[in-house]
């Protein structure tokens, strides 16, 4: 029979796993509790909560929640990694926290999608959302401001040859 105390156990992870698409799952051995102390803070600086479950508590809240692709990944001692509303900071900020320690990263989901954890490296070395933004602007904008040079040349080139002429005729009457 479960306790009470499992229970809301159960429906604080239901809720944490309807709030985030996104969700790292890790293995915590070889965390002393300095290091897992040390590990939360950074990580809750970025925004990001770590936190160490029971895999048969957390494999009930992920089915309540619809989150079944989770389970998978639930095996041995695990911890889950919530937060950041961008993915690629997510998983940038859990892997610059955890990167000084022998932190096993199994895999993560991202909105519905399970990933491994080859993934979730490759993920954390993409630039931000915003970075990424302004790429696409830029290389959107380039093409753009290139045309508007070329269509504005012919003008530009008759001023250039106009500017001359006149400087040319004003060099010879001031000669003659």
């Amino acid at each position: 029979m479960p306790t009470q105390a499992k229970q809301a156990a159960v429906a604080e992870l239901v809720e944490l796993f309807r709030d985030t698409d996104t969700t790292i799952v890790s293995d915590h051995r070889g965390l002393s509790v300095a290091d897992l102390s040390k590990v939360r803070r950074e990580l809750r600086e970025k925004g990001i909560s770590y936190r160490i479950i029971k895999n048969r508590l957390a494999k009930i809240a992920a089915e309540q929640a619809d989150r079944p692709e989770l389970v998978p990944l639930l095996l041995g001692p695990s911890a889950l990694a919530f937060g950041a509303a961008d993915e690629t900071a997510l998983a940038k900020g859990f892997i610059d926290a955890t990167k000084p320690f022998a932190v096993e990263v199994r895999g993560g989901t991202i909105r519905g999608e399970t990933m491994d954890s080859a993934s979730i490296a490759r993920l954390a070395s993409l630039p931000n959302r915003e970075t990424l933004l302004a790429q696409l602007a830029g290389g959107m904008a380039a093409p753009l401001s290139t045309m508007a040079g070329l269509l504005a040349a012919p003008l530009r080139d008759l001023g250039y040859g106009l500017a001359q002429l006149h400087e040319q005729r004003e060099a010879a009457a001031a000669a003659a």
